[in-house]
């Protein structure tokens, strides 16, 4: 009898772990606590997750050019925003497409020539939406892009503004000659009224190779010789005028 009470007394002594509770006696934490290694350990630990939680914040911040798609910036004047200069007008918001060269003008030399159709700038005056319409017919087209041309209507030599893969060469009955030329970060120039094509499709081309010559088309015909050249981000037609350098 006394011998079951006393084992009864050491099962009432006895701790009980109760669910969740850890095994490991209090002491053990001291004893752990006290080792010289784990204070420098546990610093260590955090500083790594604190480095690595930096790093991923600054590659999420910074977006591939792909991502970068065309719109207005306000820029002080005679800034650039990535690798695309913004051109200097009383630092206005201008549009701009980054890309991994700037874009150069699509002839060899850019002070013989004018803008003799600009681009149809949706917010653009009354005046600048009537220079900017293609008339055909009966049929009445904003201008998608810009058409140069020589003060005496004579041709010259049309160059690739950037440098990428020929993607499209084709004859069109009211566009003449037509060459597409596609860049990285979905970015596409097009030439049209083109004559005598030198490029084929799928060829490579380098910024400045010589594309054609300029040429004639049925949809604008009253201009004479000159090219039709356009650029295109993501599908959407951008303002040529506003990405190529000042003469």
């Amino acid at each position: 009898m006394n011998d079951q009470n006393q084992k009864q007394h050491k099962n009432e002594e006895s701790p009980k772990i109760g669910l969740g509770e850890p095994a490991v006696p209090a002491s053990s934490w001291k004893k752990l606590l006290s080792r010289k290694w784990v204070y420098p350990a546990a610093y260590m630990a955090i500083a790594a997750i604190i480095l690595t939680l930096v790093w991923v914040y600054q590659g999420a911040s910074r977006k591939p050019q792909a991502e970068i798609t065309s719109g207005t910036v306000t820029q002080p004047v005679g800034t650039t925003t990535g690798d695309t200069k913004v051109k200097p007008e009383d630092g206005t918001s201008v549009q701009t497409v980054a890309t991994p060269e700037d874009l150069v003008w699509p002839v060899a030399n850019a002070a013989e020539v004018n803008v003799v159709k600009p681009f149809y700038d949706k917010d653009a005056s009354a005046e600048e939406h009537v220079s900017a319409i293609v008339q055909y017919n009966d049929t009445f087209v904003p201008n998608t892009g810009i058409d140069l041309a020589r003060g005496d209507n004579k041709s010259f030599d049309v160059k690739a503004a950037l440098g990428g893969k020929v993607t499209r060469v084709e004859q069109h009955a009211l566009l003449g000659y037509v060459v597409e030329i596609t860049h990285a970060n979905n970015l596409k120039t097009v030439y049209e009224s083109l004559a005598d094509v030198k490029v084929k499709k799928d060829a490579e081309v380098k910024q400045g190779d010589t594309l054609a010559t300029a040429g004639r088309n049925e949809l604008e015909k009253d201009l004479g010789n000159h090219v039709h050249f356009a650029v295109y981000e993501n599908g959407t037609p951008v303002n040529p005028s506003q990405l190529l350098p000042q003469k």
